[in-house]
């Protein structure tokens, strides 16, 4: 037996060596499968490792709440609520800083210290420099993405206009949050690291400088071991309703956290439909090939089954060539996977702000996917191995059975086209064996399918940007006030030098409720005459805003399950902390963030307000912008500065940015399986036909008229095949995008022409990189060899 086995593994390993151009290419189908899951999981795994270590070491906070102002002893009253553990009480702030060589507009989020230095909730990580030192009001720490941005490190001095008053505020050190993973302006939903910073300040200096010594207006904690979090909530809303306190909120509803948690499940996503594509299209291509393989061998097995080995052996052997080829796919995967993701990995770390990213993977995962990946290509060519094990020796001992003649539909059809011979003969080969042809144009259609896929979101990431900063913000800046201002205010602003025109609207925070579920936003009232912001719907129109009622985006919609005409309850946290009960007046679509809207008079209206706005949105003159931009940076009553083109320089460094990576990484692995699925039909076609056309060469046909009748096959294949994929292509795609919905951003579905011209010419350059090689070795086939006699 051991003398048969090494016979078969010299077999194994001669076959290997003489398809190598096949395996190769069929790894590279699974390595593609792998490398995307890897990729995916790595980074999945890598920034779900660290941000729970990083939680756990700095103590991040469970619970969140913003107040008016509570004087200092309140803190007790806080820390004898049941459920709470740890606590910390600070000042928070906005300011507006003057940040040497750089004229746009900076706005920055100010949050106290104690004086020990480092607090119980929410501990800094110092990564240059020191903390504040008790005693020194002016020195304040930077969160790492803003230092980095402007090049500051510790000493560095710049201005800062806080509560309305100028002073000069030094550089201590750089520092990192586990509150401020992501940071995002106010009102944004994208990072902005230039124009939008986070500092930290000794107590008594940003106390003194807010009018806030002895009190606090922002509370952070952590709930006891195993005890509901809700109930901890509930119970500081009571007790802080009365110091004008916002609503108490989880960790779930924390900005950073929330979008983290969103791009988490975004790379899970990933690591499950990309590879389940891939494997798909690697199982069906081994099926292929180590069935024509089989069908190429039927001497050999019935040499091998007269020379005493059984089926098992058989079976056995051929199994053995298959997991080869999984193997080295898999190996190439994990390889690939690995190098892939952490590079990716390195650019999460640009924008995501850890002390370090830890790369870690479960050996689990991994063995689990190993598993995956043999048995999904051992299934793959399961069939064709039992068909060979279940050979007779004498049925396998002679050659197939010619196929039977008949003329074709397709030929009667066609018999009015006068085709020169090699032409009929390919009509005829594509006709008379049309499971095989079925199959072919599927790998096609496959390759071509998984190029769109890879590409098609190049062009929603163009349509996101023209609906988000084109259709819906018109406006070129935009400022945040500090508190609701009277409405006339705009009239006075439109006559200052160099704003064309100033139009005005209102946000307040608010939890929507619906039955059980709820969702914590913002509200935002635009005026009915708006021209600087629009709702716009699917089609990119503008919606008009509803007379009463609200407007909801469909992401939201659906997370509420709730419809046109459905009642909604509102609890707004601002003010009084008043109920609202209000209808659904529509559903419209929206690709970055979430919104609700109602008209600006309906909102004030249900807040018992005059014509109130907290927002002001602007058109300036170019030649002016940088005096704009300074009147604005003095004025008291403005909190921050947002302009439509930083948002949108943002949208590319960052959203975009790691979203095309990505997809770069996958169209390029796209490519590679269509270029394997395209190079093995043409291999597979030329063993198969290799007597037929080195007898056509004997019969006097030209190496160019044989070549014509292989490769004019293909070419039939491209030709059917590659509509076919375009709607395969279009099919996984929406499926991906479903899959990839988060509350960050809704990837549109929009396929161009381009796309679908990419994916084709992908699978059409791959096709004649086949041929040339198919070509070469037509010109080089043994004649004698190939007309051997099979006896």
């Amino acid at each position: 037996m051991s003398m048969f086995a090494s016979v078969l593994n010299t077999k194994l390993r001669r076959e290997l060596w003489q398809m190598r151009g096949q395996v190769f290419a069929i790894a590279l189908v699974i390595a593609g499968g792998v490398a995307v899951c890897v990729m995916s999981l790595l980074n999945y795994s890598s920034l779900s490792a660290t941000r729970a270590q990083y939680y756990e070491q700095y103590r991040f906070a469970e619970v969140f709440v913003g107040l008016k102002r509570a004087p200092a002893h309140v803190l007790e009253e806080v820390a004898s609520v049941p459920g709470v553990g740890a606590v910390s009480a600070r000042v928070e702030g906005g300011a507006k800083l003057d940040i040497p060589g750089f004229d746009d507009p900076v706005s920055a989020h100010l949050v106290s210290l104690p004086k020990s230095g480092q607090p119980d909730v929410n501990r800094i990580f110092v990564r240059e420099g020191r903390l504040p030192a008790s005693g020194r009001s002016r020195e304040v720490a930077l969160i790492g993405s803003f230092a980095e941005a402007h090049g500051l490190g510790p000493g560095d001095r710049f201005d800062a206009i806080i509560n309305g008053r100028q002073q000069m505020l030094t550089v201590s050190g750089v520092v990192e949050s586990p509150e401020f993973i992501y940071v995002i302006p106010p009102g944004g939903m994208l990072p902005d690291f230039k124009r939008y910073g986070v500092l930290w300040m000794n107590e008594e200096g940003l106390g003194a400088a807010m009018d806030m010594k002895g009190a606090f207006n922002s509370l952070v904690l952590q709930v006891q071991s195993g005890y509901p979090v809700a109930s901890v909530i509930d119970a500081l809303d009571r007790l802080l309703d009365r110091y004008g306190a916002a609503g108490a909120f989880g960790r779930e509803d924390q900005f950073s956290h929330r979008f983290l948690t969103d791009e988490l499940s975004q790379l899970k996503t990933m690591a499950t439909v990309f590879p389940l594509i891939f494997m798909s299209v690697a199982m069906f291509l081994l099926n292929v090939v180590i069935t024509r393989l089989i069908s190429t061998q039927r001497d050999i097995i019935a040499v091998l089954k007269a020379f005493g080995y059984s089926n098992r052996d058989i079976a056995a052997h051929y199994s053995q060539l298959v997991l080869a080829i999984a193997v080295l796919g898999l190996v190439l995967g994990l390889l690939i996977g690995f190098w892939l993701g952490h590079g990716l990995g390195e650019m999460y770390m640009q924008y995501y702000r850890f002390p370090r990213l830890l790369f870690r993977i479960n050996p689990w995962w991994i063995a689990l996917l190993a598993g995956i990946t043999l048995l999904v290509a051992w299934l793959g060519g399961w069939r064709a191995i039992r068909q060979a094990a279940m050979l007779p020796p004498a049925e396998a001992m002679r050659p197939e059975g010619p196929a039977k003649f008949r003329i074709t539909l397709a030929e009667k059809l066609l018999s009015g086209i006068r085709f020169s011979q090699p032409s009929r003969m390919i009509v005829r080969q594509t006709m008379r064996r049309p499971v095989r042809t079925l199959f072919s144009m599927l790998g096609v259609a496959m390759a071509t399918g998984i190029i769109m896929v890879g590409n098609f979101q190049f062009d929603s990431v163009t349509l996101m940007v023209h609906a988000q900063f084109a259709r819906v913000q018109q406006q070129d800046l935009s400022a945040a006030l500090i508190d609701p201002v009277n409405s006339a205010v705009l009239f006075g602003m439109s006559r200052q030098p160099g704003i064309r025109y100033a139009e005005g609207r209102r946000t307040v925070s608010a939890r929507l409720v619906s039955e059980h579920r709820e969702w914590r936003t913002a509200i935002t009232g635009i005026p009915r005459e708006a021209r600087l912001q629009h709702i716009i719907d699917a089609n990119l129109e503008p919606v008009p805003l509803p007379e009463r009622g609200l407007l909801l985006t469909d992401f939201l919609a659906r997370k509420l399950a709730v419809s046109p005409g459905d009642r909604l309850d509102i609890e707004i946290l601002e003010g009084d902390r008043r109920w609202i009960t209000t209808t659904v007046a529509g559903v419209t679509s929206e690709f970055i963030g979430v919104g609700a809207y109602m008209s600006l008079d309906g909102l004030n209206r249900a807040l018992g307000d005059g014509p109130l706005v907290n927002q002001i949105l602007m058109n300036v003159d170019p030649a002016r912008a940088d005096s704009v931009y300074r009147e604005l940076r003095e004025t008291p009553k403005v909190l921050g500065i947002a302009i439509r083109q930083a948002m949108l320089d943002s949208f590319y460094e960052t959203l975009a940015k790691t979203f095309l990576t990505f997809t770069f990484f996958s169209s390029l692995l796209g490519g590679v399986i269509a270029f394997g699925v395209i190079y093995n039909t043409v291999r597979i076609s030329l063993a198969e036909k290799g007597r037929e056309l080195a007898s056509l060469r004997v019969l006097g046909y030209t190496h160019n008229e044989i070549a014509h009748i292989l490769l004019g096959e293909m070419a039939v294949l491209l030709v059917l095949g590659i509509p076919l994929g375009w709607l395969i292509g279009d099919g996984l795609a929406i499926l991906l995008i479903t899959a990839m919905q988060t509350e960050l951003y809704r990837v549109p579905l929009i396929v161009t022409a381009q796309t679908l011209g990419i994916s084709a010419a992908a699978v059409v350059l791959s096709a004649v990189a086949s041929g040339v090689i198919a070509w070469w070795r037509l010109r080089n086939l043994d004649l004698v060899a190939v007309l051997k006699t099979r006896e």
